[in-house]
């Protein structure tokens, strides 16, 4: 069996990336290490992000992350009631159906959830 277990993100603070991806997402604190600047966050499948401030990335973010949720509307009216700035909300987009937002440092947030993507994901667009 292989099935990846950690990503590594390069963020320009790590306490504001923490905070941003356990107060939005929900993600949990897994550890913490302050001589590097980074925090590790897990979601409900152990799948953890190491935030890591010790290695600046110096240009723009470089991965999109796929975060699925119970409900991708309803996630996305929590997040707009927040206050958080969305780059578009649930609709087709190339990958299928979901809503988008990005992280303190630009990394694109990708949130679906299975029914609506069976229901409103199946003709995907090539835009």
């Amino acid at each position: 069996m292989i099935r990846l277990d950690h990503l590594t993100l390069s963020v320009r603070d790590h306490d504001i990336s923490r905070d941003w991806y356990t107060r939005n997402l929900g993600l949990g604190v897994e550890f913490e290490v302050p001589a590097r600047r980074a925090v590790a966050v897990r979601d409900d499948a152990d799948f953890t992000l190491f935030l890591d401030e010790s290695h600046p990335s110096g240009g723009t973010a470089s991965c999109a992350l796929y975060f699925q949720v119970d409900s991708v509307e309803t996630k996305y009216e929590e997040l707009s009631a927040r206050g958080v700035s969305l780059i578009h909300p649930p609709s087709q987009q190339y990958w299928g159906y979901g809503a988008e937002l990005a992280d303190p440092d630009g990394y694109r947030v990708r949130l679906w959830d299975a029914a609506s993507m069976r229901e409103k994901g199946e003709a995907r667009n090539t835009s």
